[in-house]
């Protein structure tokens, strides 16, 4: 009797012991989560401080001056590139999804590759063939022999302009989701409808795009992210917008005050679209039958010949306008002589567009993996939450996330430096403003959500009995690491670190803002040379950077299949 209960009490401390190092360790994750959390929370911190706190008058001011202009312009600039990219978004994927016209397979996939073309690329693009001395105009001149007075063209170089190159660009955000919600959904109760009597168009709207309106709300609300953070375009088409405001308050004239207040009202446009993203994301069609339906691969909408013709024409001008006429231009001018000479100097920018992302890919993989183990091994609300704020860096433009940086820690830089000062003796500048690892900082804050989007979603498909067989062998934690699920994630961590290299590379506003005086990378090369006028010379740069643009493109279309 003794020896059983000496027994169980043993079994019960065993058990005790267990859990609570099953408890640190869920505690362990939770902590890295939170201090995680906080760093991508400190320069939201900053700037909500900033706009709430004391210097009222300064809101004040800029409501009587600049910020009525930048409201109405940010505003007006995401209302028409939205409407540009939800009708095309839209339109093609039902296309798509719902008909089957010839080259449907090819241009399935070849709608998604202007996402492969920055934007600020695209607006220096369509600048040079547009302009009045650019080759569309000239030849509509030599053609018909007009003057400069003789004719009218729209000037790209303006708001609907900027709209335009937006919209074309980022289009494929609402095609990727609603291809996916039309060809999965209301397969059976559209041709429902079409029993009933309904004509294609008035079973399109009274039943496949209501089904698949939280879709295209998804893809819109990230269109217009896109669109809010976007300072490349409205720099270069002089459309005062917050991106714009905040990068010349800041820099060019100096007023940080009015800088972070911008940014502040900036930030509320921000909440505003992750709430509408996050609430599109729960919403849910009632009807998901297409998934099991057999016939999926027949049409639900059968096309004469010429409705084949215009269909493809829809979905190939998409591809052309924001994809071949871009890419055809700049090969076009990487082929010249002057673009070849001044390749010579790209090793230099390569080599800081290289390191600065490969730094920023090891930094964002390692927190996700913290991120996506704190989520399975110690699941609690708290952990959820700060898993949420630490994931929210994505949605934060360039410029307000640069501001946002630099306030607290310009402050902390300086009492630091004034501590070294009075007490070591150290007559030294700024140890952080104006380095590298505040860039480095800023970018793994906005890219953290790629890597760890990628990451988790690797570690979700490795089954956790996995684990508790090895442990239960004996194996360390280290070793189950080491052995299973450094392995098992190999791909996921490959993919994240692409990703975020990629991101990196073409990244303009906060690398403006952030860099230290002697860094230049690809991006900021490209910006300056297009904004000196010598497109030509930032030809190849920028067909590197719309080269490294398609991987996350296919990685991005093979996930819309699914």
């Amino acid at each position: 009797m003794a020896l059983s209960a000496t027994i169980s009490v043993s079994r019960l401390r065993r058990t005790a012991g267990g859990a609570a190092s099953r408890a640190a360790r869920g505690s362990g994750w939770t902590l890295g989560a939170l201090a995680l959390a906080a760093l991508v929370g400190l320069p939201i911190a900053a700037v909500a401080t900033s706009a709430l706190g004391d210097g009222g008058g300064s809101i004040a001011a800029l409501a009587g001056t600049v910020l009525p202009t930048y409201i109405a312009n940010t505003a007006a600039l995401m209302a028409l590139a939205g409407g540009i990219a939800a009708v095309t978004g839209t339109g093609c994927a039902w296309l798509v999804a719902a008909t089957r016209f010839p080259g449907r397979r090819v241009l399935g996939w070849a709608l998604v590759l202007p996402l492969a073309l920055p934007a600020y690329l695209a607006a220096y693009i369509y600048a040079g063939l547009l302009d009045f001395a650019g080759p569309v105009q000239s030849a509509l001149r030599d053609a018909t022999g007009w003057g400069p007075s003789d004719y009218w063209f729209p000037d790209i170089r303006s708001l609907p302009g900027g709209a335009f190159v937006l919209g074309i660009v980022l289009y494929p955000y609402v095609y990727l989701l609603a291809r996916t919600a039309f060809a999965t959904q209301s397969r059976t109760q559209f041709r429902a409808a079409r029993s009933l009597g309904a004509t294609p168009p008035r079973a399109f709207w009274k039943v496949a795009l209501p089904a698949a309106r939280p879709a295209i709300a998804g893809g819109l609300a990230l269109v217009l992210m896109e669109v809010l953070a976007d300072f490349g375009v409205a720099e270069y088409f002089a459309i005062p917008t917050f991106s714009t405001g905040i990068f010349r308050s800041w820099l060019a004239m100096g007023d940080k005050p009015a800088a972070l207040k911008l940014a502040g009202v900036m930030l509320v446009f921000v909440i505003a679209l992750v709430a509408w993203e996050a609430r599109s994301r729960r919403g849910r069609s009632d009807s998901r039958d297409g998934l099991a339906a057999r016939d999926i691969d027949e049409p639900l909408v059968h096309l004469s010949p010429a409705g084949k013709a215009l269909a493809f024409a829809a979905c190939a001008a998409p591809v052309l306008l924001g994809f071949v006429i871009p890419a055809g231009y700049l090969v076009s001018l990487a082929l010249t002589p002057t673009a070849q000479a001044a390749a010579g100097q790209l090793a230099t920018y390569l080599r800081a567009s290289l390191w600065l992302g490969v730094v920023a890919a090891a930094l964002c993989v390692l927190a996700a993996l913290l991120l996506a183990f704190a989520r399975a091994r110690a699941a609690s609300p708290l952990t959820a939450g700060a898993i949420r704020l630490a994931t929210l860096g994505y949605a934060l433009p360039g410029a307000l996330l640069a501001v946002g940086l630099l306030a607290p820690l310009g402050a902390f830089d300086i009492a630091l430096t004034r501590f070294a000062r009075d007490s070591l003796g150290w007559s030294g500048g700024l140890l952080l403003t104006g380095t590298s690892a505040v860039l480095v900082y800023a970018l793994g804050v906005r890219f953290m959500t790629v890597a760890y989007n990628t990451v988790s979603g690797g570690l979700a498909r490795i089954p956790p009995a996995l684990d508790a067989a090895a442990r239960s062998l004996g194996a360390s934690p280290s070793r189950v690491l080491a052995r299973i699920y450094a392995p098992l994630l190999a791909p996921s961590l490959a993919g994240a670190a692409a990703l975020v290299f990629i991101d990196t590379l073409r990244e303009l506003p906060a690398t403006l803002i952030l860099r230290p005086f002697n860094l230049e990378t690809l991006a900021t090369r490209t910006y300056r040379l297009a904004g000196d006028e010598r497109l030509v010379e930032a030809a190849i740069p920028a067909l590197i950077l719309l080269a490294a643009g398609l991987l996350p493109v296919l990685v991005l279309n093979r996930l819309g299949k699914r």
